[in-house]
């Protein structure tokens, strides 16, 4: 007990300093202008948001001792329980089961083991070597699995009916393995799979959903940094390792037996021992005509992976409403609190994924949003409910727990703002709100341009596909309006060009690597100011008369219609 307790002093005692630093900061300066659509209290208590208490949090979550707060791994639990403690100490009401701030999130933890094989019958090629040439899990959920099917390459695996697009064109792939191009089908027409904007279509996620639905026994992606947005070293450090996956659900499609990802030299490879040319099939998958090609290669994979029950939690708090006829209707704020946890050592021999950036910042802000929440002697109309959600980087798992298992209707849940990485380097002069133009909360980001004196840009990176990838989009599939808040590229005493460069840096060097470590010198005045738009936004959304919803022909208008109605709420 004596040697548990002097590992955990260090800790403990950097917990309690975070937590007081947090606490007891002293308010942030007065700025010039005071909001001119929020009650003079409620603009006093947003005008408490200090950059000072944002630190404290993004320093304590990102330290090592918190080991890269890894799902199901004990660093990321001692998060959950700062957390949930801070959400206290704010005097914010437990959102979670029982009377606590927690709701549990049960998982099967998937750790694929190194004795894992991947070969292709009729190819011959040096052994592939796991890591480096592929990356491959089974969704069985088993400990080991051998399985063989033969390869059939079926483009981007697209069945879109709205863009009269489909790349099965009837062909029967049952106990195949598909070989998938990362990415939409390419356009510059925004009326077609977004242009050059990625859609849902383009998201492994939707490859391997795809793929089981149409009976396939296996489905792996062939990697280019282009198609993918990041190199294969984002691959390998997210995915060669434990994996968190919802319990199998014996109503949906056969799991795939082998699901993963071949490099980019390995796919050209294999295509080629199949007498095809990789650029060849790609440009061919680039047009609607497109036919699956049978490539005269079998797939054999073994898995070997240890298998475990795993619990985590959703931390969550609320301010109530304040209004009778309203306060069962909330707004959502959002933020991840997981990272990667411990993975293979960098060339420095570093092997701790702090997630300093992504997301102890995003994190950071939204503690800080909601203890100043709280302090408003004004409430608002409706609930506004924080949610720190789990497991996020295992495939957004904790938010799409609490979307299947919501504390407020989905009908009810007036929208949802989420926060993914908050700028770090002074306030920036643009913002972008990915999903923003797509629904009733239009409006509110136009006031909050002018209130706050910022340009209101499209996401700056649309070939990312950011918009399928953070917690928001789980809120989305329900059909509440959801954005995601993002600094943009432009900032204070820079020209364009260094914002620009300094997101390329982040990207390529720090994105998932554990390099994204906290930083002394970053200027979190950015941050501050975020949280105070943040707080303008959920303060107006819940306080409105009537809740948003998407626009006409939205991809997610038809759930919300549905879930309104279902909450016995009449659509505008």
């Amino acid at each position: 007990m004596r040697r548990t307790f002097r590992r955990c002093a260090p800790l403990f005692t950097t917990a309690v300093a975070a937590l007081t630093l947090a606490t007891l900061w002293p308010a942030a300066a007065e700025t010039p202008a005071s909001s001119t659509s929020l009650p003079k209290e409620v603009d006093a208590a947003m005008r408490t948001i200090s950059s000072g208490r944002i630190r404290a949090h993004l320093k304590f979550l990102s330290h090592d001792l918190l080991e890269g707060r890894g799902t199901g791994q004990p660093g990321g639990d001692i998060a959950a329980q700062y957390i949930g403690t801070y959400l206290h100490l704010s005097a914010l009401l437990p959102g979670g089961a029982g009377g606590s701030y927690m709701q549990r999130v049960p998982l099967v933890g998937v750790e694929v083991q190194p004795e894992t094989t991947l070969a292709f019958t009729g190819a011959a090629s040096a052994p592939l070597k796991y890591k480096d040439d592929f990356v491959l899990w089974s969704e069985t959920q088993q400990p080991t699995v051998d399985s063989s099917g033969e390869l059939v390459f079926v483009g981007h695996g697209v069945v879109a009916p709205e863009f009269k697009w489909d790349d099965y064109k009837g062909a029967d792939v049952a106990g195949k393995v598909l070989v998938m191009l990362v990415d939409d089908p390419p356009t510059d027409d925004p009326a077609v799979f977004g242009g050059k904007a990625r859609t849902y279509y383009g998201r492994w996620t939707y490859k391997y959903e795809i793929a089981a639905k149409r009976g396939a026994i296996g489905a792996l992606l062939i990697h280019t940094d282009e198609s993918a947005g990041y190199a294969w070293d984002v691959v390998r450090n997210s995915w060669a390792r434990e994996r968190a996956f919802n319990e199998l659900d014996p109503r949906a499609p056969a799991p795939l037996r082998q699901a993963g990802w071949v490099t980019e030299t390995t796919g050209r490879a294999l295509l080629k021992a199949s007498g095809k040319d990789f650029d060849a099939l790609r440009s061919a998958a680039a047009k609607a005509d497109f036919s699956p090609v049978t490539l005269g290669l079998s797939s054999n994979a073994h898995v070997v992976s240890k298998i475990r029950k795993m619990d985590t939690a959703n931390v969550i708090g609320y301010v109530p409403g304040s209004d009778e006829a309203l306060k069962d209707q909330a707004v959502v704020i959002t933020a991840h609190y997981d990272h990667l946890g411990i993975g293979d050592p960098d060339e420095q021999g570093d092997r701790i994924y702090n997630g300093a950036y992504d997301n102890a910042s995003g994190m950071g802000t939204m503690l800080e949003i909601a203890r100043a929440f709280r302090l408003a002697t004004v409430k608002p109309r409706r609930a506004v409910v924080f949610i720190a959600a789990a497991a996020e980087e295992m495939g957004l798992r904790g938010s799409e727990y609490y979307a299947s298992h919501p504390t407020f209707h989905p009908g009810k849940i007036a929208a949802n703002l989420n926060l993914d990485g908050v700028s770090v380097l002074g306030p920036s002069k643009d913002m972008s709100f990915l999903g923003g133009e797509r629904s009733g909360l239009k409006q509110y980001l136009e006031d909050a341009s002018k209130e706050f004196g910022f340009t209101i840009i499209p996401d700056p990176h649309p070939e990312q596909g950011s918009f399928y990838r953070s917690d928001h989009f789980n809120f989305a599939k329900i059909g509440v309006p959801a954005v995601s808040v993002e600094h943009g590229t432009q900032f204070e005493g820079h020209d364009p060009a260094w914002g620009q460069a300094q997101w390329k840096e982040y990207n390529e060097k720090r994105y998932h690597r554990q390099s994204d470590e906290y930083q002394s010198s970053w200027d979190l005045e950015g941050a501050q100011k975020t949280a105070m738009v943040v707080f303008y936004l959920a303060y107006r959304v819940a306080s409105a008369d009537a809740m948003p919803s998407w626009n006409p022909g939205d991809e997610f208008a038809a759930a919300r219609e549905s879930a309104m109605k279902s909450a016995g709420i009449a659509s505008k």
